[in-house]
């Protein structure tokens, strides 16, 4: 039976600006509070993230009760288990060489960042080389300060942030490395490629 391995390197195209503010007052700061936000999240061709789920849990559901109710749980807890932890480890990694750290529940912190999810494309993974559609997400993060949340001090926004790196191989067609296929898990790079990335621009931003 012949193994065949496909290879596809997806490029960086993300970009990253300040839109407004600057971000000299993190200078000195160790801890930076992070809290996420996906309210306004696009998903693929939705407006909406809500419309995307009941679009995908009916849909689900229909085929064999029960399974959409899954899906879109195991959705939601994606978020917080795998996208989370992966866009704070590579950002504190990223930003290791300008002393800062950012960290959930840090109320004590000086400064809060909002990370808003604004656009999530899950992509679509092929056996045939070159095809499918990679995903991806955009993002903006607002730095506030901690005690006075009304008052947004800088905003950043991100787009084309994409996995690395995906690896596919097959023997006879069928998957062998499945986590490849799973769109948690190519969700899950895109958040590294974000947080290093975003790592790298606060501490340029900060000198």
């Amino acid at each position: 039976m012949m193994m065949s391995l496909f290879l596809l390197l997806t490029g960086h195209t993300y970009a990253q600006k300040l839109k407004s503010g600057d971000l000299t007052m993190l200078k000195g700061q160790k801890v930076l509070n992070i809290q996420y936000d996906y309210s306004t999240m696009e998903v693929g061709k939705f407006k909406t993230e809500a419309e995307y789920l009941k679009k995908g849990t009916d849909d689900r559901n229909a085929k064999k009760t029960g399974t959409g109710d899954e899906w879109a749980a195991k959705w939601n807890n994606d978020k917080a288990a795998r996208y989370q932890p992966a866009f704070e480890e590579k950002f504190n990694d990223a930003a290791e060489g300008c002393g800062l750290e950012i960290k959930p529940g840090a109320s004590d912190a000086k400064y809060t960042m909002i990370l808003h999810t604004t656009f999530a494309e899950q992509g679509v993974e092929t056996i045939v080389f070159g095809s499918g559609k990679s995903a991806s997400i955009d993002f903006s993060a607002d730095i506030i300060e901690t005690a006075a949340p009304g008052k947004v001090l800088a905003t950043i926004e991100s787009s084309g942030n994409k996995p690395k790196s995906n690896a596919r191989m097959t023997v006879g067609g069928v998957p062998v490395n499945k986590e490849t296929y799973d769109a948690g898990a190519r969700l899950t790079e895109c958040y590294q490629t974000a947080g290093k990335a975003a790592g790298k621009f606060f501490c340029k931003e900060m000198k």
